[in-house]
């Protein structure tokens, strides 16, 4: 189950963030493709995960040192 709620997290945010730009973008004078912002919303979701990944690797060193 906790790759589903991976998965489910990622393409959540994912959806997200297509309509965040969708309607965002344009009050900033940046006018995008649909297309566009399908591929504009994969890098930050790719970019996301990473961090994600980072941090919880972090954290988890930070446990493991105190936990000696």
């Amino acid at each position: 189950m906790s790759l589903v709620e991976a998965v489910a997290n990622v393409a959540v945010g994912y959806g997200v963030a297509v309509v965040t730009q969708i309607l965002i973008f344009p009050v900033f004078g940046l006018h995008t493709t649909l297309a566009q912002n399908l591929k504009i919303s994969a890098l930050f979701t790719v970019v996301s995960i990473a961090r994600s990944f980072a941090l919880r690797r972090l954290f988890e060193a930070i446990r493991v040192r105190g936990a000696r």
